[in-house]
């Protein structure tokens, strides 16, 4: 076992322990960034001048109508900008635009005395627009030909040779919906200016450091006069990864040209309106299985509706064609990839990235086709797993390591399930109850693990040892309610062979440790929990030698266990804070930066070539629903998993994850249905559920009756931070067992055999079309709006 994965005597990893700052969380203790504002002096408000338009060039903003409302202090222009007006990595994105590009685009900013002043100063605002056509569905800019950014192609094998060779070709279209991240704290940023005019920003961001790059391009600055920092967030998912940086900018711009401090929180109206969602994917497909339904070619091409700019839409594409695999082998595969141009919001990471797109193509066409070859579902999905020692690679080229535990997440879950007896219950059930159906449906998850760009898989830490034996870290990850910083401290503790107690945990800043990347990608605990391990082996390493100095010993035979320092083969001990005491005063350094870097990656964007992923997390759910058949309402009876964390780092925060990961993939699979204003009238492009009472969140009512999770055992990752394995990510996709269920379910009210189309998101109202179409035979009814007649080429 590698060092990096072994663990030491009695750790303080592995052990369950409720989240660091859950009793802040509950007595409404724990600061969030908008809560600094009361701690602040002399804070102006900043208040977006939206434009409620799809499309437009302004052709005048006048804002001197603003200064004259009481309280406003100054209105925001791209004339006040001393550096680059433009608040994205791709400069595709103008902080202040002359052309708006969706309908509530943010063109200027007021800043008043008080927040009301500033709302009533950006309403006074005049701004004109020349109005352009815009484009506001997915299909309508495949039609129109509005495609920005990479083309992505990836090829492997021969896939007309594989369609050649396939006993059953079918062909298909799918689309499915954005989703929309609704965390709790909305964007905010606080902004202020010190005396030698270093900029420090206080932030709601994934991703400081790039936070701190837009905001010093924006002000014309170096990255060493600007400071971000992140106390924590309240919910992130991705959308706070990219988006940020606009909102910190206009601050931090605002609090440099008035010397005051600076706050900007968006309301939830208008964090719907402005902010980017998981990207909705329109897909064409055919594929080919031989006569035992085992995969032989797929053809596929993947639209992702990108929004207005480019974002991290590139490299979400990218993922999402890395994941259409899944579980399965595919040996002839030919997978486009293409990004269209709407006048909407810029769509952005989303918890999985692209992933679960990928992976829904690929789980709706096995769904679809089961019936079609005469197949189980669940007997389809089997056949067509990756195999030991097969030596199968996925269609870019990256061999499938430990291809076993799909398989081994894959019986354990029918075993606990119970999945035999159930079946049988549920065809006793349905049998007796023609206006009422059960399902049961299993599906599993093959995730991959590394950010796409292989410069991002690298992570910092800084790690303090005062004086009294007292420890802090600092690394570059950001808390978002995800559990990282309660890792952190476990590594900590279990790395220096202290107790938890002797360990505390800074806020995420910018000058501690710099050049980080986004707490994304799942990766947060791999990259600065290795990080956080180098820098405390290296404080250990210099603490051994005085040890060994104090006891006799030689430093090899030294341990470090619950604070004590113990020789092997005597008696003598050392408690940690004399150790420490005695280490200072012979001069040894208490301080120690760790680095980590995730070795054995390489990809090639161009030829969609290489191994982007550390290792592929798995999973598996089994998930029964019942269905009325005069609605299409229905209720999730009970969910079991299994999931793959490698040995996790915390149990308790890990299972969270997994709980948390599922109902929201169940959300967007199920609820979420985000509905835009298509019509040629005044408010074309406008969102129309941009509220909690029109777009519906997962609650209590939608949770399993029954919810059962269990942490594989024995599942060590060799080759990371205590054979640990991310978890943030890959647990929303277990979510697909609900879709399929309930597409069973719906295929239930008619006869055997019947292929039934299921639109995503699968409300009531589209479980209630595909039961309709099943009664038909699969003809019948009307067929759900995102879906199209799959046919037997």
């Amino acid at each position: 076992m590698s060092q990096l994965s072994e663990r030491p005597e009695n750790p303080a990893v592995g052990v369950s322990m409720p989240h660091e700052s859950a009793h802040l969380h509950v007595t409404g203790a724990a600061l969030y960034t908008d809560d600094l504002v009361h701690r602040t002096k002399d804070v102006l408000h900043a208040y977006p001048v939206q434009v409620m338009k799809a499309h437009g060039r302004i052709t005048a903003l006048r804002t001197e109508p603003a200064l004259a409302v009481p309280g406003v202090v100054r209105v925001l222009t791209g004339a006040d900008v001393p550096g680059v007006n433009d608040a994205g990595m791709k400069h595709d994105e103008p902080l202040f635009p002359d052309e708006v590009m969706f309908h509530g685009h943010a063109v200027a900013w007021v800043l008043g005395e008080t927040l009301e002043a500033a709302r009533l100063g950006a309403a006074a605002v005049e701004v004109e627009l020349d109005e352009l056509p815009s484009i506001v569905t997915l299909r309508d800019a495949i039609e129109a030909g509005s495609f920005h950014g990479a083309r992505p192609m990836m090829e492997t094998g021969d896939v007309d040779a594989g369609f050649a060779d396939s006993a059953h070709v079918f062909t298909g279209e799918f689309q499915f919906s954005e989703q929309e991240h609704f965390y709790l704290e909305t964007h905010a940023a606080l902004a202020h200016v010190d005396e030698a005019g270093q900029m420090f920003v206080q932030s709601s961001t994934q991703h400081p450091s790039e936070t701190q790059e837009i905001v010093a391009h924006v002000l014309g600055l170096h990255s060493h006069e600007v400071t971000v920092q992140c106390l924590r967030m309240g919910g992130g998912f991705g959308g706070k990864e990219m988006q940020p940086h606009g909102f910190a900018a206009v601050a931090a711009l605002g609090a440099k040209l008035t010397g005051r401090p600076v706050r900007l929180r968006l309301n939830r109206t208008q964090d719907l309106t402005m902010s980017g969602k998981r990207h909705g994917f329109h897909a064409t497909w055919r594929i080919g299985f031989d006569a035992d339904g085992r995969i032989q070619a797929l053809d596929a091409t993947l639209t992702a509706d990108g929004g207005w700019s480019l974002d991290l839409s590139e490299p979400v594409v990218a993922r999402a064609l890395c994941h259409i695999d899944n579980t399965y082998w595919i040996p002839n595969a030919r997978v486009a990839g293409r990004i269209a141009k709407t006048n909407k919001v810029s769509n952005t990471a989303f918890r999985g990235f692209g992933g679960p797109q990928g992976m829904l193509v690929i789980e709706d066409i096995m769904g679809r086709c089961a019936p079609l070859l005469g197949l189980d579902p669940m007997e389809l999905r089997e056949r067509n797993f990756y195999r030991p020692g097969q030596g199968q690679t996925t269609p870019y080229g990256q061999p499938v390591t430990r291809p076993e535990r799909i398989s081994a997440v894959w019986r354990q879950v029918k075993e606990n399930a119970g999945i035999a007896d159930r079946r049988r219950e549920i065809a006793a059930f349905n049998a007796a109850h023609p206006h009422t159906k059960r399902a049961l449906a299993i599906t599993g998850l093959k995730f991959g693990i590394s950010f796409n760009l292989t410069a991002f898989n690298q992570g910092g830490a800084l790690v303090l040892i005062y004086k009294d034996g007292s420890v802090l870290i600092n690394h570059g990850g950001t808390e978002m309610g995800q559990g990282l910083h309660t890792k952190m401290l476990q590594v900590a503790a279990t790395s220096l062979g202290i107790p938890l107690h002797k360990v505390r945990l800074a806020p995420t800043r910018t000058d501690k440790v710099p050049n980080t990347s986004a707490t994304a990608a799942s990766a947060g605990a791999d990259l600065n929990g290795a990080a956080v391990k180098n820098a405390c082996e290296q404080l250990r390493e210099r603490l051994l030698q005085v040890a060994a100095t104090q006891l006799g010993a030689n430093a090899s035979d030294v341990r470090i266990v619950q604070g004590v320092a113990r020789a092997l083969g005597s008696d003598k001990e050392l408690a940690w804070d004399d150790l420490v005491r005695t280490a200072y005063l012979q001069r040894v350094q208490l301080s120690a930066a760790g680095f980590y870097r995730t070795e054995g990656l390489h990809w090639d964007a161009k030829t969609f070539r290489g191994s982007p992923f550390k290792y592929f997390a798995h999973g598996a759910a089994a998930t029964e629903v019942e269905v009325d058949g005069f609605t299409g309402a229905y209720r999730i009876r009970r969910v079991d998993i299994v999931h793959d964390v490698g040995d996790s780092l915390s149990p308790m925060i890990d299972i969270g994850q997994v709980e948390g990961g599922f109902v929201q993939g169940a959300g967007w699979l199920t609820l979420e249905d985000m509905r835009w204003d298509t019509g040629d009238g005044p408010n074309r492009g406008r969102l129309l559920t941009q509220a909690a009472s029109t777009y519906k969140l997962p609650s209590f009512s939608e949770m399993p009756e029954e919810f059962h999770v269990t942490l594989l055992e024995n599942a060590t990752e060799e080759g990371a931070v205590y054979g640990s394995k991310a978890v943030g990510e890959p647990p929303l996709m277990l979510a697909f067992s609900v879709r399929e269920a309930l597409r069973q379910a719906a295929a239930a009210f008619g006869p055997d055999g019947v292929s039934v189309e299921l639109a995503s998101p699968a409300t009531p109202e589209a479980v209630y079309w595909a039961i309709e179409a099943a009664r038909g035979g699969g003809e019948g009814g009307e067929a759900p709006a995102h879906a199209t007649a799959l046919s037997n080429a």
